[in-house]
């Protein structure tokens, strides 16, 4: 539904970035990842504007003179669509549309724009329509003066509603419909990590900046066919899969959304219910992409989102790419109480997934315990699973085929597979004390 008129653009772009004074980051460095944007947007790139201004402009954004060189430019180029890599007041957007006869679109805009495309899933749709609704909410006022007439003809003529009023209505109605159908959603997530933690199966997610590899790793890992491309945001819709690690046992591993600095408030707000992924996890993987020149700044942005969702969860840093820096060798650096804090690998190549693991496992398993079970021989898929954790340290058996078996994991874990299989602790030589857990569980 289009709300208010305006030039309705197309694929063929001019792109604008002014280098303001009073930003710290280069002209460079935040001009590369906007052509990256457009590029995962699908523009055409006809020409890009440059500059440098103290501040904004209060009613164009740009000066006079450079929106003269951009209308010019539109002219030339039959250019469909201005991107402005900034954002835009409502006013502004109008102004600049006003003066360059064709559709302008800012920063927020234009990653919208490509949360839009990459939505596959249900949830997916309802949230990224529930995005460009709340952004589009600001942008009702600026519409052309048929939006403040009165509807008339037989029957509507007198007091009334003007047509800006009756769309400023559907959109409020239509956000407040989303917003229920994403409250379910939320409820369905919670549903589903309550059932894990019931079950005391560990939730690892992974979080990141876009384009760092985080796809890549989470099929490398768990050996499934996430779509991972070369492009900005190629994820949006979260994967669950579950995996069996060394002394622990099923772990939950968890792709989300890519992060990008100044991500549009209006998508964090739209996506919490996929983020509460990662709010609830019990690890969280930082995947960075350490070839990157902009690593530093792309860290500090994940930061600020995880801090805006209010998440505390531990982190571990993963440095992926390494096989782009050279003769880097995969590794884990750890902190004074020798607990893993970076690991250096490549999702890419497979290179330091071994380390990886190791440092997931050190993480999570917490105090690895030793115990001693008796396992009669009607247990023998419970022994198989134990061999298949690597928990086993040793083994022997008597005449009767009851097998003795001295395990390495926690306590946590060896309860919950002794309840999953229906086994009492004290069948098998064990106390439910032992284990942390009341017998009542079992």
């Amino acid at each position: 539904m289009e709300f208010f008129e305006r030039h309705q653009g197309g694929e063929r772009a001019i792109l604008v970035h002014l280098d303001l004074k009073q930003q710290a980051a280069s002209l460079d460095e935040d001009l590369e990842e906007f052509l990256l944007l457009a590029k995962s947007a699908g523009a055409e790139i006809l020409a890009t504007v440059t500059g440098s201004r103290q501040k904004p402009d209060a009613r164009l954004y740009a000066g006079s003179g450079k929106v003269a060189e951009i209308a010019a430019l539109v002219q030339e180029k039959e250019a469909e669509l201005v991107l402005f890599n900034h954002s835009l007041t409502p006013a502004q957007e109008r102004n600049l549309e006003k003066e360059l006869q064709c559709r302008v679109l800012d920063r927020t805009g234009l990653i919208l724009d490509i949360f839009a495309q990459r939505a596959q899933t249900f949830e997916g749709k309802l949230q990224v329509e529930l995005a460009q609704l709340s952004h589009l909410s600001s942008r009702l006022v600026r519409g052309w003066t048929h939006l403040e007439r009165q509807k008339g003809g037989i029957g509507l003529r007198g007091p009334g509603e003007t047509q800006l009023e009756t769309d400023r209505r559907l959109l409020k109605n239509r956000v407040t419909m989303l917003s229920e159908r994403l409250e379910k959603v939320r409820q369905n997530r919670q549903q589903g990590r309550a059932s894990r933690q019931k079950a005391a199966i560990p939730t690892v997610s992974l979080v990141g900046y876009t384009n760092a590899g985080k796809s890549t790793l989470f099929n490398r890992v768990t050996h499934a066919e996430v779509y991972a491309d070369d492009r900005l945001f190629a994820t949006l819709d979260p994967t669950l899969r579950r995996i069996d690690m060394p002394s622990i046992g099923p772990v939950v591993l968890v792709d989300t959304v890519g992060f990008v600095r100044h991500l549009p408030h209006q998508l964090v707000e739209a996506f919490r219910a996929t983020l509460e992924e990662t709010l609830e996890a019990d690890l969280l993987m930082h995947v960075v992409d350490a070839a990157s020149a902009e690593r530093d700044a792309q860290i500090e942005a994940v930061n600020e989102v995880l801090h805006e969702i209010g998440s505390t969860t531990r982190i571990l840093m993963v440095y992926n790419k390494i096989d782009l820096m050279g003769s880097r060798e995969p590794r884990i650096d750890v902190d004074d109480q020798g607990l893993p804090v970076v690991v250096w690998m490549s999702a890419m190549t497979g290179i330091g997934v071994h380390e990886l693991k190791m440092a997931v496992t050190s993480l999570l398993v917490g105090d690895l315990r030793e115990f001693t079970l008796t396992l009669p021989p009607e247990h023998s898929r419970l022994r198989a699973k134990f061999y298949e954790l690597g928990a086993v340290l040793s083994e022997d058996s008597d005449e009767d085929g009851v097998n003795r078996i001295r395990l390495r994991l926690t306590a946590a874990s060896l309860a919950e597979w002794l309840g999953r299989n229906g086994i009492a602790p004290e069948t098998v030589g064990l106390t439910a004390e032992e284990l942390g857990m009341a017998k009542e569980a079992y």
